[in-house]
């Protein structure tokens, strides 16, 4: 199972992954602002009442309480430092100090202390524990590249049923990254071409490995440098030109997506017949009526033929080592262990209507 390791690389130091917390409601630095600005709205309200009620205070210094001598009784009392020049010597004055200031100062306190919690101990306990999950990471899915083609893959995946929590993003854009973080998933600012920005997610230990940077040449160079260092793990890449599909499959892909031809066969089959589109989209999407599926075969079905699946789905392909089997060949009428099925299901949301 994938652990989460959010992490953010900045430019300028490629070789210093530093793993941060995930992403938060409120931003640090907005969060440790906003404790600031309350602490010093309550140290203004004493200031107040302080000076509103200096008649009860006297300065042993020379008598007189100004308002500097206001200001500084305030920040010696709430730090609870308390020299002895400045007292309260009236009872009204000595009430304030223990009913008003002496309550503001325990809040002030635990501002404080809150904020060394969350900014010191607190992250430095979420960044070992951050490395040390991400040593561990594996069976996890790689986003390489979240533009229009990515982000739709990863919205998709987790429609499927994979936690976000499975899901590495890297791009070098940020602005693409915190919508990634904002869907729950893990996410790298980094290079994907570069080895060691690759090897700090585990590239070898991932599930699968979706590649789409945008541009044909820097994918299929990405699909080179991740077939080079993970040649087991699955690659899915993405290009739009033609000519390149051939390139990106001696690169190291398993798949190669050509969003341009795909909606060129939408076009099609919408001119054939009015519903031959709007059911190849269904079949690509999960949000459909059906869902196109491929999995291993299940134990009960060997021997059985394509059209007699256990899970009640239609069967229309096979994938036998290196053969592939259509549902009206010879080869189905039995299927084999170690065979792979292709095949039509119907939703969870329809088949719970049936």
């Amino acid at each position: 199972m994938a652990r989460r390791f959010p992490y953010r690389i900045g430019r300028g130091a490629p070789h210093n992954f530093t793993p941060l917390k995930r992403g938060l409601h409120i931003p640090v630095w907005a969060d440790l602002g906003l404790r600031v600005g309350a602490a010093m709205m309550l140290v203004m309200v004493v200031v107040m009442i302080h000076w509103l009620d200096r008649g009860g205070l006297q300065d042993n210094h020379d008598g007189h309480v100004s308002f500097t001598d206001v200001v500084y009784f305030t920040m010696i009392s709430i730090t609870t430092t308390g020299f002895g020049d400045i007292a309260p010597v009236t009872d009204r004055a000595r009430m304030v100090e223990a009913i008003i200031v002496t309550p503001i100062r325990f809040i002030v306190i635990f501002i404080f202390v809150g904020a060394a919690y969350n900014f010191i101990i607190k992250y430095s306990w979420e960044k070992w524990r951050m490395a040390r999950i991400q040593e561990k990471l594996s069976d996890h899915v790689v986003v390489l590249g979240f533009g229009v083609s990515g982000s739709e893959a990863v919205n998709e995946l987790i429609q499927r049923g994979t936690e976000p929590a499975d899901i590495v993003v890297m791009d070098t854009r940020t602005e693409r990254l915190n919508e990634a973080e904002a869907l729950g998933c893990n996410v790298i600012r980094a290079d994907a071409t570069r080895d060691e920005h690759l090897h700090a997610v585990r590239i070898s230990r991932a599930r699968t490995v979706l590649v789409s940077a945008g541009r044909d040449d820097s994918s299929i160079l990405i699909v080179l440098t991740v077939r080079h260092l993970a040649p087991n793990v699955p690659i899915s890449v993405v290009v739009r030109a033609a000519d390149n599909e051939l390139l990106a499959h001696q690169a190291g892909a398993n798949n190669v997506i050509n969003p341009v031809r795909f909606a060129g066969q939408l076009l099609a089959g919408s001119a054939q017949g009015a519903h031959l589109a709007e059911y190849l989209a269904d079949l690509a999407s999960v949000g459909g009526r059906v869902e196109l599926v491929e999995r291993p075969v299940l134990p009960e079905e060997i021997g059985r033929p394509l059209t007699r699946l256990a899970t009640g789905g239609q069967g229309l392909r096979i994938h036998r080592r290196h053969e592939v089997i259509g549902f009206w060949e010879p080869g189905s009428e039995a299927l084999q262990e170690g065979d792979t099925i292709v095949e039509i299901i119907p939703t969870p949301e329809t088949a719970g209507k049936a």
